[in-house]
């Protein structure tokens, strides 16, 4: 896997992936930025919850579940000092669609918590402490 940031201008880069996509970073005001994009944190945090949902939703979909929505909703807590590292990470799913079991929906989570997201497990080998939830919709 492959990546090259660019700086544009201020606080501004452009990050481009090896598989063609790119995406831009911003800084805030205050720290020389225009705010136009995610910061390089928040990224981080949106790769993690792409990693989980990818896993979850895939582990839905082969278990023949009629999912709807999905959504994973992540805060985070970072340190106060420097490096102001991710702390604690909170990955809160809510599933909705029709006649949903919710056993497979928390064996789901917890297959891509202990087993399959690289950057969940990533974080949790690093000292962040890492918790996964759910909540189930029927519509």
């Amino acid at each position: 896997m492959k990546a090259v940031v660019k700086w544009v201008d201020n606080a501004m880069f452009l990050g481009e992936s090896g598989s063609g996509h790119a995406v831009v970073m911003d800084g805030p005001e205050d720290h020389g930025g225009r705010n136009l994009g995610v910061r390089p944190m928040e990224m981080l945090l949106i790769g993690m919850g792409g990693c989980a949902s990818f896993d979850v939703m895939s582990i839905l979909q082969k278990a023949r579940q009629q999912v709807r929505h999905c959504r994973a909703e992540l805060e985070a807590e970072r340190a106060d000092a420097v490096p102001a590292v991710f702390t604690r990470i909170n990955i809160h799913f809510v599933v909705e669609g029709v006649n949903l079991k919710e056993a497979q929906v928390k064996r789901a989570v917890e297959l891509s918590a202990q087993k399959y997201c690289s950057a969940s497990i990533m974080f949790a080998q690093a000292g962040v402490v890492v918790t996964h939830s759910y909540a189930v919709e029927q519509v």
